[in-house]
């Protein structure tokens, strides 16, 4: 991967969004933010990341949506559902629709940056 590694943090709060982007930006990421699924959908077409935090409550589109759409495509970035939502018919649910992993909050903040890395560093080529 040239370049930083691109995440896009997708959550409601703005106290959590304001937060990972700190500390992402201190780890070395690129990170850009989305408060819904309708923009996030819109900033993983027009800005490529390479990992999404995705939260699963949200207004407009929840990350439930934002999933099944990223299901469906050929090329799509690794995503890291980071939600309140915490029984095991959720967490399948999201792998089954193609989650690298699932992290509830209240998260750690250095878990979820181990987690992030180790995907991002075993990330296997999709739709390539």
């Amino acid at each position: 991967m040239a370049g930083k590694p691109k995440v896009l943090i997708v959550d409601d709060e703005p106290d959590v969004l304001l937060t990972l982007r700190m500390i992402l930006e201190s780890e070395g990421f690129d990170a850009s933010l989305a408060a819904d699924g309708e923009t996030a959908l819109r900033r993983i077409d027009e800005e490529h990341p390479d990992l999404v935090v995705l939260d699963i409550m949200m207004p407009v589109l929840d990350g439930w949506f934002v999933l099944a759409e990223l299901a469906g495509r050929s090329r799509r970035p690794l995503v890291i559902v980071c939600s309140a939502k915490s029984s095991a018919a959720d967490v399948a649910r999201a792998r089954d629709l193609g989650a690298a992993d699932y992290v509830t909050k209240p998260w750690d903040a250095d878990d979820l940056l181990r987690r992030i890395r180790d995907r991002l560093a075993h990330r296997e080529p999709v739709g390539i």
